[in-house]
């Protein structure tokens, strides 16, 4: 029986978001990229001191969405209609599409269309102005959090996906270092403020715990 994930409540490759040069986010996302460099992730992911929680939750989403972008766009030309014809995590869990808007009751489709979906989606979010403010003195709404870790909870199926269904073709592409650091980083950043249920992170849940164990 699969275990289902409902959303919990192609290839058209999006368009990196960017965050604006000379913005106090675009300094924080300098920061945080001067901290990666030092090869400690745990240190890495905490808020620096006097910053907004909000704000530092923000330029990590926008940063992981670039990442996951540019991972998953490496493998497009494995992961097909016909070699994914469901949007897994590994034999156990499969994901269908909703997202309260357009898609109301969720929809099984391909890995490819429902990794399209969940970036399109992703991209809108981050580019409403309402939801992501990027000009100084705009305060964030009420429900960013709420958003923030929506996002990233499917954002995580992504990187399910790939470790499940496409390591192999991450190997031979000799990305696994850099898919490993990347996913590192993520699930660091997510347990630092528990932005992700537990249930939802089962998928990679043996990985995650040697991650773990190798940082002590």
């Amino acid at each position: 029986m699969s275990f289902l994930f409902s959303s919990c409540s192609s290839k058209t490759f999006k368009l990196k978001k960017n965050i604006p040069e000379g913005s106090h986010q675009y300094e924080l996302l300098k920061h945080a990229e001067a901290t990666l460099g030092s090869e400690n992730l745990r240190q890495a992911v905490m808020l620096p001191e006097g910053e907004d929680l909000n704000e530092w939750i923000a330029v990590n989403t926008v940063d992981f969405f670039n990442q996951i972008n540019m991972l998953y766009g490496t493998i497009t030309e494995f992961c097909t209609e016909a070699s994914c014809p469901v949007m897994s995590a590994g034999p156990r869990y499969e994901y269908h599409w909703a997202d309260g808007t357009n898609i109301k009751k969720p929809i099984k489709c391909s890995a490819p269309k429902y990794i399209d979906y969940l970036m399109t989606w992703v991209q809108d979010q981050l580019d409403d102005e309402t939801l992501f403010p990027s000009k100084i003195g705009v305060p964030f709404p009420k429900n960013f959090m709420s958003v923030a870790k929506t996002i990233l909870k499917r954002l995580f199926r992504v990187y399910g996906h790939i470790y499940h269904q496409h390591f192999d073709s991450v190997m031979q592409l000799q990305e696994e270092a850099h898919l490993n650091t990347s996913f590192k980083h993520f699930i660091f950043f997510d347990q630092e403020f528990n932005l992700i249920d537990r249930c939802e992170l089962a998928p990679l849940q043996e990985l995650i715990e040697t991650f773990g164990s190798k940082d002590r």
